[in-house]
């Protein structure tokens, strides 16, 4: 289906036959509340290891902002068999192949998008999202059955999403990508990128405090 995808893989595994080089699989709990919805998998990240963010720049940003709202249980030691768990939180991809030059073309995102469906839709407990970059932002929306351009991407910025193909509302939330370049140029700060994280966290609190009250 992405014969582009399909050929770096295989350059990938020739080159180096003990990496990962497949699909990568989500990672976290399928009740979780919280969904992060990155870019792609790093072709010496994830497409090394099988763990989404895991052994490059942006999974030290991520882990460590998980670990500092309470998300996860062990050490990130940017390997698979480090012991991390995630608690109440589960992190895939807009696309799960390694793409050259972390660019996936609009085909190849769309040819993945069915799977983006598919995990949104396997969490029953769903109440909130976070969109790592534009990619990944309009992916999401799209995958909901909705228009991006009615929610444009913006870092920090938050949608609540009433009418949504799964047949319940969600919270958004999108954030520039923590890739080495967006927090090298500034663009993106510890601060900032906890910052999304916070109201997250917030909004599933208030949620789930409001239907302990009764309100849902």
């Amino acid at each position: 289906m992405c014969p582009r995808l399909k050929t770096y893989r295989e350059e990938n595994a020739a080159s180096e036959p003990e990496w990962f080089n497949a699909p990568v699989p989500s990672f976290g709990n399928e009740n979780a509340e919280l969904l992060i919805v990155g870019l792609a998998p790093g072709r010496t990240g994830a497409n090394k290891t099988g763990r989404p963010f895991t052994g490059d720049w942006a999974g030290d940003l991520l882990y460590a902002t998980i670990e500092t709202f309470g998300l996860s249980e062990g050490r990130y030691e940017a390997r698979p068999d480090d012991g991390l768990a995630l608690k109440n939180v589960m992190i895939t991809n807009a696309v799960r192949c390694a793409p050259p030059q972390n660019k996936p073309t609009g085909p190849e995102i769309n040819a993945c998008r069915p799977f983006l469906v598919s995990r949104i839709n396997a969490m029953p407990n769903l109440r909130a999202l976070i969109t790592l970059g534009k990619i990944s932002h309009d992916s999401t929306i799209r995958a909901l059955g909705l228009k991006p351009s009615h929610y444009p991407f913006g870092h920090s910025v938050h949608y609540e999403l009433t009418e949504t193909d799964i047949g319940r509302p969600l919270h958004i939330f999108s954030s520039y990508h923590c890739s080495r370049y967006n927090t090298n140029t500034g663009r993106l700060t510890t601060a900032l990128f906890h910052d999304v994280f916070r109201k997250a966290c917030k909004e599933i609190s208030s949620q789930r405090s409001d239907q302990n009250h009764g309100r849902f």
